[in-house]
């Protein structure tokens, strides 16, 4: 069987305050792009990992990357042998790992079926692993878990996605927010909240990254109709109306930098 790990991207990222717990209470709007990683999957004796692509010389350790995790929190009659292909940079913003988490899931489910805790499951591997099991867009609140649906009216919409090559920790930009509430994310359709909603870790990630500015400033001067960072950062993204002006606007991006032309799920 074989899976893609659809890119994930925040249309909108609203930071509310710093919980005890040491998270954060968030509310995003999440979205996801039409292209990502690719996970193959075989039947096996027992679980197994093989990772190649352009990204795979980033992952430390293969053996505990979440690929694996997700295998280990979902029960299933025999192993499974995977082939993840990396084409997702990492600590990019995206949610790499956790859209392969969630690509690993959706294969489960279409083996044998899910089981009825698998969203606390997900939320266990990390936030942002519930709504990449969605892949579809939705608000997410709390540390990002706690997801409603919402009518997608940007299905479709030319994306494009560039990093600068450079990783950034989340947990650094987190650190860096100045814990200031800007207030919630606005109310109407998905055009709506995300042309009037922010991402409050963009400043602390250009306080850590500054060539994100570069990125943005390279992707404003193209005809898009918006142009912003997704999550901590360092992948940033601008949405056209057809496909034509994301192409041209690729092409105009510094050779030395990743991107990825595609459109919304």
């Amino acid at each position: 069987m074989i899976e893609t790990a659809f890119a994930k991207i925040n249309l909108a990222l609203h930071v509310r305050r710093r919980r005890e717990d040491g998270y954060h209470e968030l509310e995003t709007l999440f979205a996801f792009v039409d292209a990502g990683d690719r996970l193959n999957v075989s039947r096996a004796e027992r679980d197994s990992l093989w990772v190649l692509g352009e990204f795979a010389g980033t992952l430390d350790n293969p053996f505990e990357n979440i690929v694996m995790q997700a295998l280990s929190a979902l029960p299933r009659a025999q192993g499974w042998a995977v082939t993840l292909e990396k084409n997702l940079p990492v600590a990019a913003g995206l949610g790499g790992g956790s859209a392969d988490a969630g690509a690993l899931f959706r294969l489960v489910e279409r083996s044998q079926g899910l089981p009825d805790d698998w969203q606390t499951r997900a939320a266990k591997l990390g936030a942002d692993v519930p709504a990449c099991v969605l892949s579809r867009a939705c608000i997410g609140r709390g540390t990002g878990t706690e997801l409603t649906e919402v009518p997608n009216d940007l299905a479709g919409m030319a994306c494009l996605l560039v990093n600068p090559h450079v990783p950034l920790s989340t947990a650094s930009v987190f650190k860096a927010w100045d814990g200031v509430d800007h207030g919630p994310l606005p109310e109407g359709d998905l055009r709506t909240i995300m042309l009037e909603g922010r991402n409050d870790l963009e400043a602390p990630a250009l306080s850590l990254c500054p060539v994100i500015g570069d990125v943005l400033d390279a992707l404003s001067a193209t005809d898009a109709v918006l142009a912003r960072m997704s999550g901590s950062g360092a992948t940033c993204f601008a949405l056209y109306d057809d496909a034509a002006q994301r192409d041209a606007a690729q092409a105009a991006m510094p050779a030395a930098w990743w991107t990825l032309a595609g459109a919304l799920r």
